[in-house]
């Protein structure tokens, strides 16, 4: 009897090394939010989908395990900073079977003006720890985890680059601690013109992580009306935040 294709990546075949980011709570967190919306991903019928941040590969070789048999035309992509990671991650699809195209540069940087408006699916689960700013973009696996203030750094300067590339139906996932403050993300978002939306909480030992989900949001109206008051948002996601929490202790 054939053995079924995997869902998503096989972590013994994900591929290591000392400088590059391990699959942790963090990595699985964002992958079981792509499962939980693997139903909507594929209604989607995305033609582009991209990870920022690949690290060992885990996160783009599940959302390509997820969608190939329904969606095989699909074109993949993954960037990292870190040449390590880039290779990492191409051993990890290749153990699996699936390709991507694997660009080492920082965010998107050498991809904006080919990419622009055009991707439908996008993934990142970022630096988000809070640590000085002078560990941010340091050099091997720190720069996997340094947030800088508020964990914030990265986050911040992707935000504007997920507006140039999503397309007017892009989706993007992103993973966030509570310390880095997720409504002002949503915020931030919102005042682009973003809708969002929790698709994952998931406290740990150590963190209470958040998997957002943000659309672009054809109301106009609604947005300006809702950015008008930035308290209102705020108080608005927070008391989303803890119904979301209620209802997975339930």
């Amino acid at each position: 009897m054939s053995k079924m294709p995997s869902r998503i990546a096989d972590i013994m075949r994900v591929s290591s090394h000392r400088e590059v980011y391990e699959p942790c709570d963090d990595s699985f967190a964002l992958v079981d939010a792509l499962l939980a919306d693997q139903t909507n991903l594929l209604n989607h019928n995305p033609k582009v989908c991209m990870e920022i941040g690949c690290g060992s590969g885990y996160v783009i070789t599940s959302l390509i395990l997820l969608l190939k048999e329904k969606l095989p035309n699909v074109h993949y992509l993954a960037t990292d900073t870190n040449p390590i990671a880039a290779r990492v991650t191409n051993e990890t699809l290749e153990a699996h079977g699936v390709s991507a195209e694997v660009v080492c540069t920082d965010i998107a940087s050498c991809l904006e003006e080919r990419l622009a408006g055009s991707v439908d699916v996008m993934v990142m689960n970022p630096p988000y720890v809070p640590t000085p700013e002078y560990e941010v973009g340091m050099e091997g696996i720190a720069s996997a985890w340094a947030g800088g203030e508020n964990g914030r750094s990265v986050i911040d300067r992707v935000l504007p680059v997920v507006d140039r590339l999503l397309s007017e139906r892009g989706w993007f996932y992103l993973v966030t601690l509570t310390s880095n403050y997720p409504s002002e993300i949503c915020l931030v978002m919102r005042k682009k013109g973003y809708a969002s939306r929790i698709v994952i909480q998931r406290s740990t030992e150590e963190e209470n992580l958040i998997i957002l989900k943000f659309w672009r949001d054809r109301d106009e109206e609604s947005v300006d009306k809702e950015t008008s008051s930035s308290v209102s948002f705020v108080s608005q996601f927070s008391r989303s935040l803890s119904s979301f929490m209620e209802k997975q202790w339930r």
